[in-house]
């Protein structure tokens, strides 16, 4: 039997009407993708896309340019020169790789030893010493060179004042050459293993090395097979850091006569209008600091080192012995004046007339002369405009590209991530020398990066080799906080209506905003006091505060020149402090985003 379905009565058919909205065509479809996002799967292909290109055209093709530099009509002879046994290019090389290693050495004796002893024992002086002792961390890398030059060569206040103390016929203890950079080394850099060794010690529970103990292990055993392993990983940071600053340090060797090492034969040899050799030193340089970014991470990732304990805070131990509580306060006493002798030294220089201070211990004539010319005469207050303004504009650069890559590499799924990472830390694995020659080799010609016109000698060279130094400053620091705000965060806005963009500005960067600022107030005042890329770029129009401080120096204009180092370090003081009220800022958004998760 056959069913024949009953014909629908014009009551229940639905009466047919026109859609007053037509089905969007691929303009508004492609839009609407767009606007929604991370749903879209083109989108991480076309934010990354111009953020790709960006570190391809100033970071990465640069090298590119350097290297076919270096292999042009010379090229075998210049790379030979590093395997022979007398050249200069191979003792160059020895040289700066020994006193990278030897930097590294001595600022892991006593940032280590200074962490331990602040982190383990309370005694008199100790809280004063936590107080000052990232004062180095404050001095830029030139007046850090130049305050110890003013104090420890054999022209210095130390050396002439004992000098005259013991009526010796000449200076005595004084530091020069190869010493002379150690000792600016090791006073600049130890906060590095400070700052890492303090962090490891103070979360490290105290249970694990008195296991140690009571298994009848002896303090050598414990720091070998204890501390030192549970350190390994700040050790590591610390020292990579160390290395590779040290391999890129143009001022100690230039202020202390050393002229063999690697960054100083790149300015002769730029100077000198050899290019080809250049290039040939900034490849060899970019090469070696690469290798030992990528061996340090490899020797860290070999084994884990986790603790299974309770991570317990270890207590600190008081000193009781009498005689101990002297030496420590004496010691405590000795070490702050040497803290803040660099300092105090170029405050005291400040105020000195140029040209005064020739054979006398201390300068005998002091003026307020220098600040008034810096600021009211256009030629010397220039210097500090021209630093802020490219300062400014890198910095401005920087948050947007880092911002954005940090975003890409944390929030975004797609193929290339970790190359993306990588390509924005490979500029601060380079020198700073190593930077301003590729930037020479790749603009000194115009390019499509360049918008078809010759950089070299402009303006927008200097802001454009500080936004490839420092970029890393702002997307590290963005990155790190950005991996402390839960995802569902944003993902709430958008299930609410709101578009990626609207909610990436309007949750996701406002929690961000604590260490977006930080790293961008870090890229600035790093800006401000860069001198090793400057020096190779800068025209009489575009000379910055440090190349300025540099010039004086060599005018024997040492007053002003220590004025405007005076200047700086007030200045990176200062955004210390607002650096430090944005990490209360930054806890405090990770609350927000712990509480309203």
């Amino acid at each position: 039997m056959t069913t024949i379905p009953a014909t629908p009565s014009p009551a229940t058919v639905a009466p047919v009407t026109k859609d007053p909205t037509p089905p969007p065509g691929p303009r508004r479809r492609l839009a609407a993708r767009f606007a929604g996002g991370t749903g879209s799967r083109w989108f991480p292909y076309v934010l990354v896309f111009p953020l790709a290109l960006v570190l391809f055209g100033y970071v990465v093709q640069p090298m590119f340019a350097t290297f076919a530099e270096s292999v042009g009509v010379d090229g075998v002879e210049n790379y030979g020169s590093f395997l022979t046994s007398d050249g200069v290019a191979r003792s160059s090389l020895v040289t700066s790789l020994v006193i990278s290693a030897a930097s590294v050495l001595l600022c892991g004796i006593v940032g280590v030893a200074m962490a331990f002893l602040l982190k383990r024992f309370s005694f008199p002086g100790r809280k004063l010493i936590e107080a000052i002792i990232l004062v180095p961390a404050a001095l830029p890398p030139l007046i850090g060179a130049i305050s110890f030059q003013l104090l420890y060569s054999e022209t210095g206040i130390l050396p002439r004042g004992l000098q005259q103390l013991f009526g010796a016929e000449n200076p005595v203890l004084p530091f020069s050459g190869i010493a002379g950079v150690l000792v600016v080394h090791t006073f600049t850099m130890y906060p590095y293993f400070y700052l890492s060794a303090s962090a490891a010690l103070g979360g490290m529970d105290p249970s694990v090395e008195e296991a140690a103990y009571n298994l009848g292990a002896g303090r050598v055993r414990v720091w070998r097979t204890v501390l030192l392993p549970m350190l390994t990983p700040a050790l590591v940071s610390a020292s990579l850091l160390v290395f590779m600053t040290s391999l890129a340090s143009y001022t100690a060797p230039l202020l202390f006569g050393v002229d063999q090492t690697m960054t100083m034969q790149i300015y002769i040899n730029r100077t000198n209008g050899d290019l080809p050799m250049a290039s040939t030193y900034a490849s060899v340089l970019g090469v070696v600091s690469v290798l030992f970014l990528l061996g340090m991470r490899w020797y860290e990732g070999r084994r884990s080192y986790r603790s299974q304990s309770k991570g317990v805070a270890a207590h600190r131990r008081e000193i009781t012995n009498p005689l101990g509580k002297w030496l420590a306060l004496a010691a405590s006493l000795l070490a702050t004046a040497v803290l803040l002798a660099p300092v105090a030294t170029i405050a005291l220089v400040a105020f000195s007339e140029d040209g005064s201070w020739t054979t006398e211990v201390i300068p005998a004539q002091y003026t307020m002369q220098n600040f008034v010319t810096i600021f009211s005469e256009p030629r010397a207050f220039q210097p500090i405009l021209n630093s802020l303004q490219m300062s400014l504009i890198a910095t401005v650069a920087c948050v947007v590209v880092g911002v954005l890559i940090a975003y890409a590499v944390r929030r975004l799924n797609f193929r290339g991530r970790g190359l993306l990472d990588v390509a924005v830390m490979l500029a601060w694995a380079l020198p700073g020398t190593v930077v301003a020659i590729n930037l020479i080799s790749a603009f000194s010609t115009g390019n499509a990066f360049s918008f078809g016109q010759v950089l070299i000698g402009t303006f927008w060279i200097m802001p454009l080799a500080y936004f490839v130094r420092f970029l890393p400053l702002v997307f590290r620091s963005s990155s790190a906080t950005l991996a402390q705000i839960d995802p569902s965060l944003e993902e709430a806005a958008r299930n609410l209506g709101a578009s990626w963009w609207r909610a990436f500005g309007t949750v996701t960067l406002r929690l961000m905003l604590p260490g977006v600022l930080a790293g961008a107030l870090l890229a600035f005042v790093h800006g401000v006091g860069e001198f090793v890329a400057s020096v190779l770029i800068y025209t009489s129009q575009t000379a910055p505060i440090s190349v300025e401080i540099n010039n004086r120096m060599y005018s024997f204009e040492v007053g002003t020149a220590a004025a405007y180092g005076m200047l700086q370090v007030v200045l990176i003081f200062v955004v210390m402090v607002v650096s430090g009220r944005l990490e209360g800022g930054r806890r405090s958004s990770r609350e927000a985003a712990r509480w309203t998760a």
